[in-house]
């Protein structure tokens, strides 16, 4: 969840680690700082509570200290106390070792209260502390930094991605990973570090993807790595297919908004190579992918947040379409409660980033247990942890998202998932060719439709004004739709801070109706489909009670407006596969603009972040 940058360069790294950390802003943060090996060989480190341009206001006030060709730096958000720039990393110890670090040590309180008698002080509240201070202690009987942090990390339990620089080994920088995401990048300039492939994307496009136990000593011009058992080995080199100028807002105003108006090219992006004029590419999820789709007999999917929503509108379509019994459930349950997966199942984890803490240990342990089970990951980021650990991969084309709140990684991975579903039905002989090709119509359709649905902006915009004084909000649907509801009361809640939820519409007279009253406004989701009349009588549920109401329908559903009901048609003849991807629109454009009438920062809601890399 927070940041990390570092590098050793020919001139001074400052400004370096500096950009690189206004390029990591995305993922949440509430504090950061950074630590530079100065020309007179001295640590000189300087931290602050809030934002990177407090950090570099501070740096410009000092700027002869913070000089240097190495460095380190970080954004931290809050797991183990406050947010305050002594719990801000990096972290030194007697002046000689600096760590940052992403990540939780589990096993910290042991260590601290062991290092307390050892003479160590503690000026943190955080668990990083008790990294350095390991460190420091394993260089007493090491010769190097590089294999005083071999020594260190053996007694840690938990996530770690580890940046570390000494005084005494001025020309290195030592990295450690182990279940939080960390890479290095390779320039002409020198070196680097980072979580995450965006921090540097100004200075190079070459990188390595460190893997799970690996160690690495970095200097200006070499990098040599060693994997969990302490045995050098060679990692590949990749050539990032992202540019500076993707994460950059153009003419928009917020992130969130551009990655909305991205929607129409994603979808497009995603599409491509994976479908012909009707049909579905079984290629597209792999060689393997034929013969595991026909031996699959069981679906369980597991996944976080919005991708968890995609994953319940995946599950209707997988009975519906491939007739194969499928099962959901959020990563952070299903790891924990000892599932049992039955024989033929293929598991499938969806995650933008590909580093979901909780879907990745969820993975990682039904792997553990059941040998023979098959793996589909469906994820946003070609080298992230997922990837590389699942067996079929299927990658969605969105491109970088940088809004802490998912919207075009949303849209992409339910049009991955109905590729999905039409490809294992072909393996089961339950979709034909006729209903293959009025699929891949629909799908082909998409972007035009999309972009058709972002010309109502104006009219959410609208809607959205009379949010302006509410803090509760009900959203409703049947099906598909619920998820699609749940994935709109998420918007919601998250970047405008209005307690929203949703519910399927059937279930209102089962407790949600005594919610609903006129302070609490209710946004429904009406497509054309067998269950549109049984919304209707809903609805006529809802407003008898005297709700404010926005119903978003199909032109074809034909819903009459009462007092205080608005009825917005978004478009017509949507079929199973296109409604749900078409109805997510207008639920995130209403969630943008409720969130700018609120004055909420709406690409870093509080409390957030993007990747949610620890438990």
């Amino acid at each position: 969840m927070c940041g990390i940058v570092g590098g050793i360069c020919k001139n001074n790294i400052t400004p370096i680690l500096l950009s690189g950390l206004k390029r990591l802003e995305y993922r949440g943060y509430d504090s950061a700082g950074i630590v530079v090996l100065s020309n007179d060989n001295k640590l000189s480190r300087v931290r602050v509570v809030g934002k990177v341009i407090n950090l570099e206001t501070s740096i410009q006030k000092q700027s002869l200290k913070i000089q240097g060709n190495i460095g380190i730096a970080h954004t931290r958000w809050a797991t183990h106390g406050e947010p305050s720039t002594q719990n801000a990393h990096p972290h030194i110890c007697f002046g000689t070792v600096s760590v940052v670090h992403n990540g939780i040590i589990e096993n910290f309180l042991k260590l601290k209260q062991k290092q307390k008698e050892q003479g160590y002080d503690f000026t943190s509240d955080t668990d990083t502390e008790v990294i350095v201070h390991s460190i420091h202690q394993a260089l007493k009987t090491s010769v190097n930094l590089l294999k005083a942090t071999q020594k260190a990390v053996k007694i840690f339990e938990g996530a770690y991605g580890l940046g570390v620089i000494s005084s005494e080994y001025p020309g290195h920088i030592v990295v450690a990973k182990n279940g939080s995401p960390l890479i290095i990048g390779i320039s002409d300039e020198g070196n680097f570090i980072a979580s995450d492939q965006v921090a540097l994307l100004d200075i190079t496009k070459k990188f390595i993807f460190l893997e799970e136990g690996d160690v690495a000593d970095i200097t200006f011009d070499s990098i040599t790595i060693y994997n969990k058992d302490g045995r050098q080995i060679n990692r590949s080199i990749k050539t990032s297919n992202l540019n500076s100028k993707q994460i950059d807002l153009g003419d928009y105003k917020y992130y969130m908004q551009k990655e909305i108006f991205e929607q129409p090219q994603a979808i497009r992006d995603t599409l491509e190579s994976r479908i012909t004029k009707n049909t579905v590419l079984l290629s597209a999820f792999g060689y393997r992918a034929k013969t595991i789709f026909k031996n699959t007999k069981h679906i369980q999917i597991i996944a976080c947040g919005t991708s968890y929503n995609a994953g319940l509108v995946a599950k209707y379509w997988l009975e519906d379409i491939a007739k194969i019994p499928t099962n959901i459930e959020v990563a952070s349950e299903y790891r924990y409660r000892n599932p049992i997966v039955l024989d033929n199942t293929l598991l499938i984890t969806i995650s933008q980033s590909g580093e979901t803490a909780d879907t990745l240990e969820a993975l990682r342990s039904i792997k553990k247990r059941y040998k023979n089970i098959h793996t589909l990951t469906i994820c946003n980021c070609a080298e992230s942890s997922l990837t590389r650990e699942s067996e079929l991969i299927l990658l969605t084309h969105a491109g970088p998202e940088i809004s802490v709140a998912s919207t075009k990684a949303f849209t992409t991975q339910l049009v991955s998932l109905a590729l999905f579903s039409v490809a294992i039905g072909k393996c089961h002989k339950q979709v034909d060719k006729q209903q293959e090709a009025s699929i891949v119509d629909g799908l082909n359709r998409l972007s035009g439709l999309i972009k058709k649905t972002l010309e109502q902006e104006n009219k959410i915009i609208k809607l959205a004004q009379s949010f302006k004084d509410k803090f509760n909000a009900i959203f409703l649907g049947r099906g598909t739709m619920h998820a699609i509801a749940m994935e709109g009361a998420l918007k919601l809640k998250e970047i405008s801070y209005i307690h929203s939820e949703a519910f399927p519409a059937g279930e209102l007279k089962h407790g949600p109706i005594a919610l609903i009253d006129k302070d609490t406004p209710v946004i429904a989701i009406a497509p054309n489909d067998q269950l549109l009349d049984k919304l209707k009588s809903n609805l006529q549920e809802v407003k008898s009670r005297g709700s404010q109401m926005i119903v978003f329908e199909d032109e074809m559903s034909n819903v009459l407006p009462m007092k205080n009901m608005t009825v917005m048609s978004i478009t017509h003849n949507l079929g199973r596969i296109t409604a749900p991807i078409i109805f997510t629109i207008p639920l995130q454009l209403l969630s943008y603009h409720v969130a700018l009438i609120k004055g909420a920062d709406v690409d870093k809601p509080r409390n957030l972040a993007k990747s949610v890399t620890v438990e």
